[in-house]
């Protein structure tokens, strides 16, 4: 599903992405995408200790083939719409 924003990230060696959280989910998984090109992504770690957070960088990190330090949460860390960063390869 996020093939189209794969393509991206190779070509530009980054991407902004909005992304909607659902924390607590049986599974780490894209759902959907609405749109307004918003991600929809179920999270299985709780919405305490900044566990959700962790989760989603490192489901991204997999997803994108970068390393976790290489995705940023611009915006919205304390809700459920985020904006993030994702920068390819071994850049930072």
């Amino acid at each position: 599903m996020l093939e189209k924003y794969q393509k991206t990230l190779e070509k530009s060696g980054e991407i902004y992405l909005r992304v909607r959280v659902r924390p607590g989910a049986g599974e780490n998984a894209v759902k959907d995408i609405l749109a307004d090109e918003t991600v929809k992504v179920d999270i299985a770690a709780p919405a305490e200790n900044n566990r959700a957070n962790l989760a989603l960088i490192k489901f991204f990190s997999r997803e994108f083939l970068t390393p976790p330090e290489n995705i940023k949460i611009l915006s919205g860390a304390g809700e459920r719409l985020k904006l993030l960063k994702i920068i390819k390869g071994g850049k930072k």
